[in-house]
């Protein structure tokens, strides 16, 4: 396994890469069967979930299986790596790394400080507004709208969020208001175009208690390695063909023209950055026994025969 810092071009800290080996599944691991989808850590259901017919959404199931594989965060942690979303980052990964019940399998992830929920907040609205607005309801059951809500803009809980007299969210609200808050840990799921919370129900819930902005973590998979050298090459191949462009035709006009470099230049640095922490599609197994067999788990989890009705 390696691990190393994505960096803008201005210097400034991104995330971190994981490029991991030899874990061929993942203990929180994603299957499917058509458009049935089952979430299980360690073979114990999370989420069962059913892709609407017309693409609108998602019907989903949640179990009350789901274990963080992060251990309870101290207060003195939170003071020590205050505000410091690299330091984080590199606490989470040990444990994302180390842990056999995480998502981590093999390929290359992306673990941003930077993800597009924090764009999208109006200027007069709230952040306990806007995010309890993206927290999605339903215990056990509940519907993801993608019809509504466009643009992965969901959070759905791994499990029931706690209420603002819990324990644990009293004892967060008070390292939101010092500013020590630790992030919490999102990861986005392309099939149900969402973000899951991994680990920090009761930070949210606290988050949105103080009406602050949580502090965010989000994991996701992004170009292979060796997927990544390829497109570097034709990103580099593609910016000297279009200086060899501007040249030939500053020869012909002159200075009217202007220069390549400065043209091409930082489209490239978009361009390979762009490589370097895009969203690639999440990696979900066959389930065995296809339709039959995720029905008869949805079976024997909800005890409903008719769930769901489609």
């Amino acid at each position: 396994m390696r691990r190393s810092n994505v960096m803008r071009d201005d210097g400034t800290w991104v995330g971190l890469s994981l490029d991991i080996q030899d874990r061929h599944q993942p203990g929180l691991c994603v299957f499917s069967a058509g458009a049935r989808l089952l979430i299980s850590q360690l073979s114990r259901p999370v989420l069962l979930a059913v892709v609407d017919e017309h693409l609108d959404g998602v019907d989903f199931w949640r179990t009350d299986e789901y274990r963080s594989f992060v251990p309870p965060l101290r207060a003195d942690v939170g003071r020590a790596l205050r505000g410091d979303p690299q330091r984080w980052a590199h606490r989470f990964a040990y444990h994302l790394i180390d842990s056999p019940d995480s998502p981590l399998h093999d390929g290359r992830w992306l673990l941003s400080c930077e993800s597009p929920l924090q764009r999208w907040r109006h200027a007069g609205e709230s952040p306990s507004e806007y995010w309890r607005s993206l927290l999605v309801e339903g215990h056990p059951d509940g519907y993801l709208d993608w019809f509504v809500h466009a643009h992965s803009w969901e959070v759905l809980p791994l499990r029931p969020m706690p209420d603002g007299d819990d324990s644990r969210v009293k004892a967060y609200r008070k390292q939101a208001r010092e500013g020590t808050l630790p992030p919490v840990l999102l990861w986005w799921v392309s099939g149900l175009d969402s973000h899951l919370i991994l680990d920090g129900h009761a930070r949210l819930a606290a988050a949105i208690a103080e009406s602050i902005e949580p502090p965010l973590l989000q994991l996701h998979r992004t170009v292979a390695r060796d997927d990544l050298a390829v497109r570097t090459d034709e990103a580099v191949g593609s910016y000297e063909s279009e200086l060899a462009r501007f040249a030939e035709l500053r020869a012909f006009h002159g200075h009217t023209v202007p220069d390549g470099a400065a043209t091409a230049g930082p489209q490239l640095v978009r361009r390979l950055h762009d490589l370097d922490t895009a969203q690639q599609p999440t990696w979900a197994w066959p389930l065995p026994g296809g339709e039959s067999g995720w029905r008869r788990i949805a079976r024997d989890v909800t005890a409903c025969q008719d769930w769901p009705e489609n």
